[in-house]
């Protein structure tokens, strides 16, 4: 594909590390900051102010090319495969009185059960049954073994009660012994360290904050 020309935008977003980057201006000047901040081969270009084809930078292929334009004939007649006309004497009608929906019957009746808050008993008795895990891999690491036994606990959290995050008393409570007997402001540095190296997400609630893992640490691959 020709490079572009001319008035152009590019725009880059990271939804994992909460980024986004919109640039506009000539191609050129474009194309020279996006490599001062590092993101050649990431993001998408266009042009601006004409008939815009997307260039996609990141170097995926698409099997279509998405051309946008304007067309002031008539659309002709209709394709042969939009399927039946709508039939709105088919849609079921529920009406109920206001209030009276009761959403956990309901939810019941589909097989999902209301998700019940993991209880720190529970988890601790859990939690003391698990074999030793092995240290986590890598020179960010601070504490190794630490860090694979608070990755067990986010996994029981996440995977068996459906929960994102745990309190911070609610860690110490659990699992103090396994994370090197770190208490109080002492915990609360070493998951705030974690929560800074992309390890951890940060959850504020109303009078306490929460910690749940980033996805690729619980997967093993930060």
């Amino acid at each position: 594909m020709a490079e572009l020309t001319g008035f152009v935008q590019y725009r880059f977003r990271s939804d994992e590390n909460d980024v986004e980057i919109i640039l506009r201006g000539q191609a050129d000047w474009v194309r020279e900051k996006v490599s001062e901040l590092g993101l050649e081969g990431v993001g998408w270009m266009m042009p601006i102010g004409q008939e815009a084809k997307a260039t996609n930078t990141s170097g995926v292929k698409s099997k279509s090319k998405a051309t946008i334009e304007v067309d002031d004939e008539p659309l002709g007649e209709k394709p042969l495969d939009m399927g039946p006309e709508p039939d709105p004497s088919r849609i079921p009608v529920v009406r109920r009185p206001i209030g009276e929906l009761d959403l956990s019957t309901e939810l019941r009746a589909l097989g999902l059960d209301k998700l019940s808050k993991p209880d720190p008993i529970e988890l601790m008795e859990i939690f003391s049954e698990l074999d030793d895990p092995l240290p986590v891999q890598g020179t960010m690491s601070v504490d190794p073994m630490a860090e694979a036994w608070l990755r067990e606990l986010m996994n029981i959290v996440v995977r068996d009660y459906g929960f994102t995050a745990l309190k911070t008393s609610d860690i110490e409570e659990i699992a103090s012994k396994k994370l090197g007997g770190r208490e109080g402001t002492v915990l609360e540095v070493w998951l705030e360290s974690l929560f800074s190296a992309g390890k951890l997400v940060k959850v504020h609630g109303g009078d306490a904050i929460g910690w749940g893992p980033s996805p690729r640490w619980l997967a093993g691959k930060v």
